[in-house]
């Protein structure tokens, strides 16, 4: 520990102040905005309640900020984008997002013309800013969003359980659910007690959930509960064991993820390390590539490596990842 003798008094005084003005700074910041109660703020839906109390004005709101119209169908006539939007979980609106997405565009256009004075390199960049690049950001959101429900929906299961089991019917427990769970869960079940409480049926309902998450353990609640509605039986033991199955396999899908995380290493190492090669011979000596940078076959080799190289990617990517 003499280690400790040899730092300098002053640095543990500016440390010690720092420390007492970020306190102070939270101190203030909780006198004047005091948090809101827990229930308010653990999902979106809760969040909207607290300033609008009717729940068909907020079921509303949150079936257009998805994509939907007032009556929960598809806005846009090209389904599968539409689908892709709404299972994203885009709380923007689809009309802020075209106009964010069309201002990222122009501003790319423009800063490739001001640096590169090439029109065809600009108008390329920003039809991907405009095209593929928010597919890209809808695709990666709808991923991460499936993976929250998936991780959330067993605890979701167990609250319906324990509900039913205290002799509450199905759409109390769901309304529970709703009450309880943060997002995304919280919200779309809350989205399913809304539907249920202005007139859809309780499979129409559920359908509707899966149509907006699209997550892979979904359709098996969606048939429980429609068998049971239509047929009877015990569905708290039938959902309990059913949040047992899917805590089973989410624990199979982490302990396959951790036996392939040496190929997930060896991907990302080998599609780095032509890439960190380039920048340091670009730093040490600039001049390397300078003498055939403005041949066109240097831009066509270049994109034939980077496509074969995007190609070996997919191939290992594909053989990291198992569904179960």
């Amino acid at each position: 520990m003499s280690w400790l003798t040899d730092i300098n008094p002053v640095y543990m005084v500016y440390l010690l102040v720092a420390l007492a003005a970020g306190l102070f700074v939270e101190g203030i910041y909780l006198l004047v905005f005091p948090a809101r109660s827990y229930r308010k703020n653990i999902n979106r839906r809760l969040k909207l309640l607290d300033n609008q109390p009717n729940r068909e004005t907020i079921l509303v709101q949150l079936r257009r900020e998805r994509g939907l119209s007032a009556g929960g169908d598809y806005r846009l006539p090209l389904v599968s984008l539409n689908r892709l939007i709404l299972q994203s979980g885009l709380s923007i609106g689809i009309g802020k997002f075209a106009l964010y997405t069309g201002v990222s565009a122009l501003i790319v256009f423009g800063a490739l013309m001001v640096i590169r004075d090439d029109l065809l390199e600009a108008l390329g960049a920003g039809l991907f800013c405009c095209t593929l690049l928010p597919l890209l950001v809808l695709k990666f959101k709808r991923g991460r969003r499936r993976k929250q429900f998936g991780a959330q929906f067993p605890d979701a299961l167990d609250i319906i359980v324990r509900s039913l089991r205290a002799g509450h019917p199905v759409p109390i427990a769901i309304s529970m659910v709703a009450r309880e769970m943060p997002d995304p869960v919280g919200s779309e079940f809350g989205t399913v007690a809304d539907e249920i409480t202005y007139g859809a049926d309780l499979e129409t309902a559920m359908r509707n959930l899966y149509f907006r998450i699209g997550q892979e353990d979904l359709p098996l609640f969606v048939t429980a509960v429609a068998i049971q509605s239509s047929t009877g039986g015990n569905l708290g033991e039938i959902l309990e064991n059913l949040s047992g199955v899917i805590r089973q396999r989410f624990k199979m899908r982490r302990k396959i993820r951790a036996l392939a995380s040496e190929g997930r290493a060896s991907a990302m190492i080998l599609s780095s390390l032509p890439i960190a090669i380039f920048l340091v011979i670009q730093v040490i000596s600039p001049d390397f590539y300078a003498s055939v940078w403005h041949e066109s076959l240097t831009k066509i080799g270049l994109a034939c490596a980077g496509a074969w190289m995007g190609i070996g990617n997919l191939i290992m990517f594909r053989m990291v990842n198992f569904k179960i």
